[in-house]
């Protein structure tokens, strides 16, 4: 049954409904991750948790995973040369009419049709102009109620079919072959399970396993990450006591892997060079026992405060934050003096587009060689910063060769003779330099994940 289909037999989405989804929508546009945005917008109208959560949920995230087919339409409704010209709330509200509109497979019932246009052009006229709310009842009146998206081309097929801009679809099938990159692209269509890692400062695996099937849940123990639990959502994290008391943590296997993979030890020195929101800080520092040092970079200042938060509740004690650019760590902190250095770089995020859906039509090929670049420089500071005989492991959640296996490449080329590449065989598949290791959605159930793992040989000149 689809979802707007289920909502006219079960549920009715209100006026009010309908302005907490026009105005998730926009705020998706600033707020990364969607979810983050999600939790926010629908806390404060009172909807999450609620019957109506999970319905106006699933509503958003299917705007957000079609976005890119969404604008394209609006765009050829209205002659317009650029959706972002247009006031953001006037966009958000279109995105949530075009999909419902035109992209839903089925009829939208009379009184959400009615709420739709002229309940969201009130909310509109309140929030912004009455030229605005005007201007949106008419292009629904005139054109969106009966357009129909035909592409005009194979690539717009391709888009419609999986979702995906084309460019990036192009570049997967080079990069797996066909067959392989359906497979991929199927999954980053499916709704993934909730990723849950039992913090054993608190809690064992068993005691997790018992609550989370007392919550009704059936959880399945990660096949990579013994200490992650997996089970599929709704999962309110708000009102779970798991959660409130620092038991469990939502963390990917994927992820997980990588501290165990850096293998920080009781007493070790380490640095965590992008640290927030602290998955893998607290991690390190409960495989470290809360003994030794952990020297915490970032530079969001809401990530920051929320690491703070998940460290306290987590019973974490080693960790000193520093609100800063990691560039900077060799000036604060000094060079070559840590046992361990993590360097989970921002990066395109291609690999979890099935866990954020609106990534996949923020992603530019040009915007991913800048990143690379930005790689590149932090992952020579983390050279710096390691002691001679100290590890570092550079991981990003991403697919593209750019950002993990051509840019060890250059860092083995440039640092010949000072660093070493520690081949890595397990848990997940070979990545596509030898040495290196990759997760992969399709095949392991995770997000994806590049991982290199470096040791120091000798001091730099």
């Amino acid at each position: 049954m689809s979802t707007c289909s289920a909502v006219r037999e079960k549920i009715r989405i209100s006026r009010r409904d309908l302005a907490a989804l026009v105005e998730v929508i926009k705020e998706a546009e600033y707020v990364h991750p969607s979810q983050e945005a999600k939790r926010r917008i629908f806390r404060r109208y009172g909807i999450l948790g609620t019957s109506k959560d999970r319905i106006l949920t699933a509503i958003f995230y299917k705007v957000m995973r079609r976005l890119g087919i969404v604008d394209k339409i609006i765009i050829r409704a209205t002659g317009l040369p650029n959706i972002y010209i247009l006031d953001p709330w006037l966009r958000a509200a279109l995105r949530l009419a075009t999909y419902l509109l035109v992209l839903n497979d089925h009829p939208l019932s009379n009184s959400l049709l009615h709420e739709l246009k002229y309940g969201v052009a009130k909310f509109l006229t309140e929030v912004t102009h009455p030229y605005v709310g005007t201007w949106y009842w008419d292009l629904v009146d005139r054109i969106l109620m009966n357009f129909r998206y035909v592409p005009e081309n194979e690539i717009e097929e391709l888009e419609l079919k999986y979702n995906l801009p084309a460019w990036f679809i192009e570049r997967v099938r080079n990069l797996l072959g066909p067959e392989e990159a359906e497979e991929l692209f199927k999954k980053y269509n499916k709704r993934p399970l909730i990723s849950l890692r039992v913090n054993t400062l608190k809690a064992t695996v068993e005691e997790v396993i018992r609550e989370l099937r007392r919550m009704g849940k059936e959880p399945i123990v990660s096949k990579y990450v013994p200490t992650v639990v997996k089970v599929k959502g709704p999962f309110k994290f708000d009102e779970c006591r798991l959660v409130r008391e620092g038991k469990v943590i939502s963390q990917e296997d994927a992820s997980a892997a990588a501290s165990i993979i850096l293998d920080p030890k009781p007493g070790h020195v380490v640095v965590d060079m992008c640290a927030a929101p602290g998955g893998k800080t607290s991690h390190m520092a409960e495989l470290m026992r809360n003994q030794g040092k952990i020297y915490a970079f970032d530079v969001d200042e809401f990530r920051i405060n929320k690491m703070r938060n998940v460290l306290k509740r987590l019973g974490v004690r080693n960790v000193e934050i520093y609100h800063e650019d990691v560039l900077k760590a060799p000036k604060i902190l000094g060079e070559e003096f840590a046992d361990r250095v993590l360097l989970d770089a921002p990066c395109s995020s291609s690999g979890t587009l099935h866990k954020y859906p609106e990534v996949r039509w923020r992603l530019r090929l040009e915007k991913i060689r800048e990143i690379s670049e930005m790689q590149l420089k932090m992952l020579r500071v983390a050279i710096r910063l390691a002691k001679p005989g100290g590890r570092i492991l550079y991981t990003v959640c991403s697919i593209f060769p750019e950002e993990g296996e051509e840019l060890v490449k250059k860092i083995l080329r440039e640092f010949n003779g000072y660093i070493r590449l520690i081949p890595l065989d397990g848990p997940f598949d070979p990545g596509f330099l030898p040495g290196t290791m990759r997760a992969w959605p399709h095949r392991h159930n995770t997000v994806g994940f590049f991982y290199a793992l470096f040791e120091k040989v000798r001091p730099l000149k």
